[in-house]
């Protein structure tokens, strides 16, 4: 089953963007891009560097772990 994603529009600390799976405990409730449902974590940070080539796009740590990397 495909799930949401969305990015969080708030720099991280680290100057990450950090992509969140709907349900995540650290989900934005506000200033976040829809991104769409994806099946892989990977799908959905692809298109979020899609959209903004210039953030550094990151999978959350919590929810979207296998796309951590800093």
């Amino acid at each position: 089953m495909a799930n949401r994603y969305v990015l969080n529009l708030n720099e991280q600390s680290n100057g990450d963007y950090e992509v969140h799976k709907n349900g995540c405990s650290f989900f934005p409730k506000t200033n976040y891009d829809e991104l769409g449902e994806f099946y892989l974590c990977s799908s959905a940070v692809n298109e979020a560097k899609r959209k903004y080539p210039y953030k550094k796009i990151n999978g959350c740590y919590y929810c979207a772990k296998d796309c951590h990397t800093s």
